[in-house]
């Protein structure tokens, strides 16, 4: 499942840039994904949504996030263009994709912290 969520060449990548920051990246991002996603849930207007998906589609898609990002740009072009009917419906499938990857995204955060903690043979 994490393959059809998750794009694991770019986390792969991320966890050789990060190498031991990468648990931090992982905790920042679950962190700020659920600040933008009640942020999306209080948006008073077009505005606020355009902005709001714009930046989760930036992160979501840095972190591989493929889904998430594809849906937030869904939700950005239908705010860019005005028209938000049943634009609920479009942020009620943003919450259940991050629901389906925060779990994906903690079993990465935990593999990374495990391998920081194993004693290395010199």
């Amino acid at each position: 499942m994490a393959d059809t969520h998750l794009d694991p060449n770019v986390l792969s990548a991320l966890r050789e840039v990060m190498e031991d920051e990468f648990s931090t990246l992982v905790e920042t991002f679950l962190a700020d994904s659920e600040e933008r996603l009640q942020q999306l849930t209080v948006a008073a207007d077009a505005t606020q949504i355009l902005e709001t998906a714009h930046s989760f589609k930036g992160s979501s898609s840095n972190m591989g996030a493929t889904r998430l990002a594809g849906l937030c740009h869904d939700l950005e072009q239908r705010a860019k263009a005005r028209n938000l009917s049943g634009i609920e419906a479009l942020i009620a499938d943003v919450a259940r994709e991050f629901a389906l990857i925060r779990p994906l995204y903690e079993e990465e955060r935990q593999r990374s912290l495990s391998a920081i903690t194993t004693v290395r043979p010199y």
